[in-house]
């Protein structure tokens, strides 16, 4: 059985998408350069990602602000992830889906996935495939927010990439919300 391993990024933020991906490790991947995104420095996670993105199968998805309000953070969590894996099967039209079972992170399965799927807490600490997802993820939207602070300056966003900062709220208040704010979220 070959593991998907399945992680978001950016449930907590109160701007901006959250992204996910869904990763499949070859056997000779080097694990060690692995961990929780969240415990690894910045410069080890792009060396990381880097990796990744050469030598396993990926996918990866955004679901925006707008959606996030609609749907909760929860449910558009777990929609990135199904939209993750639908990217990794879309760029490897050939998987054995029969031979596939996935693991994501924390207590509730993306829906409508063609695998079985498990739901592990801190999954991300535990497998080396959820550790990869965790870190392309992360990268992944950190990335963007870089990218929403030259769009959008004056919020911060390359600083705290959307988190709740004391500087982000502030930035709101002075500057009203942004475009890619999260609405439904107090600020």
């Amino acid at each position: 059985m070959t593991i998907v391993g399945f992680d978001e990024a950016g449930r907590g933020p109160l701007a901006g998408p959250v992204s996910a991906a869904a990763v499949i490790l070859p056997k000779d991947f080097p694990v060690e350069i692995l961990n929780d995104s969240k415990k690894l420095s910045e410069k080890k996670r792009l060396a990381a990602e880097a990796v990744i993105k050469e030598k396993a199968i990926w996918g990866l998805a955004f679901v925006d602000h707008k959606t996030i309000d609609k749907m909760n953070i929860l449910h558009a969590s777990l929609y990135a992830m199904k939209l993750a894996f639908e990217d990794l099967q879309k760029k490897n039209p050939r998987l054995d889906l029969g031979d596939l079972n996935g693991i994501a992170d924390g207590n509730f399965v993306p829906p409508e996935l063609p695998i079985e799927c498990q739901a592990v807490v801190k999954a991300d600490a535990k497998f080396a495939q959820v550790m990869a997802a965790s870190i392309l993820a992360k990268t992944a939207r950190d990335r963007l927010m870089i990218e929403m602070d030259k769009k959008y300056p004056g919020y911060g966003y390359a600083k705290h990439k959307g988190y709740p900062t004391a500087a982000h709220k502030a930035a709101c208040h002075k500057l009203g919300p942004s475009p890619i704010q999260r609405l439904s979220f107090t600020y």
